[in-house]
């Protein structure tokens, strides 16, 4: 039985709910083999972070090195990248180790808790270098804000800065609506074909941290397995969709059930 490669490369969340162990229990979930590139070890809980500690740039392009090196990489994805160095180090082993395969980019930039993940100099680098690499972004709305350089306040104006992201980096944007709190979670993709709208129910009072990580992990399994792209966010979203819904509570922290699919 051959199981598609795919790789995370992402910061450690260690209460499991966001990061590289919500991208790993999302890759099982769809019968993924994962593996991991770790950028930096985040000390936190649904609730707060409390320390980052950033990865040595070194370390990082070696385990991207040795995953490639014996693993026939499918699909991968980056989530929390944080400092210029690091994002430096990715771009090598990109370009040397996974040219070419399907990359599924998080721009993670802020914590639910309000917490910054990444450092004001890599930003620059994310416009310029990363994104135009990607086979699809997926920015939540203050993400969005931030590479677009205005507010979203509403559909009306997430879709003005979908379009404009995806013209100007030629690039697809998955833009995400969940934090518009609106009745219906609406997200929008934009490519040069046009747009698309993937769109369920809001569940309401449920705001578990780690929703962008997982996402972004599913559609990453969806290209491993080779499914188009709007297949895969299509894929992508009933599973996150069932996560939300399915999720726990933990002394008053809700938590994504990443194996509700396959209960």
């Amino acid at each position: 039985m051959k199981l598609p490669i795919v790789l995370s490369i992402a910061g450690s969340d260690n209460s499991g709910g966001a990061g590289i162990q919500a991208d790993l229990k999302t890759f099982c979930a769809f019968r993924c083999y994962g593996t991991t590139a770790i950028t930096c070890i985040v000390a936190e809980h649904p609730g707060k972070v409390k320390s980052i500690e950033p990865v040595p740039p070194r370390s990082v392009q070696e385990q991207i090195e040795l995953v490639a090196e014996a693993f026939p990489v499918a699909a991968f994805k980056t989530g929390m990248l944080y400092s210029q160095e690091i994002i430096e180090a990715v771009l090598q082993s990109i370009e040397t180790h996974l040219n070419g395969v399907p990359f599924v980019l998080d721009p993670v930039m802020v914590a639910s808790s309000g917490v910054s993940l990444l450092q004001p100099q890599a930003i620059e680098m994310i416009h310029k270098l990363l994104i135009p690499r990607a086979t699809v972004v997926t920015p939540n709305r203050d993400e969005a804000a931030l590479l677009w350089g205005k507010p979203i306040l509403n559909l009306t104006s997430m879709r003005e800065a979908g379009l404009d992201l995806s013209h100007r980096y030629q690039v697809p944007f998955l833009m995400k609506g969940g934090h518009l709190k609106t009745d219906q979670a609406i997200d929008l993709l934009f490519t040069q074909e046009g747009e698309e709208s993937f769109i369920v129910p809001r569940i309401p009072n449920v705001d578990p941290h780690g929703t962008g990580c997982t996402y972004s992990a599913a559609m990453t399994c969806g290209l491993a397995q080779g499914l188009k792209l709007k297949e895969s966010i299509r894929e992508a979203k009933r599973y996150i969709t069932g996560a939300i819904e399915n999720h726990f509570e933990s002394r008053g922290y809700q938590v994504l059930n990443h194996f509700s699919s396959l209960h």
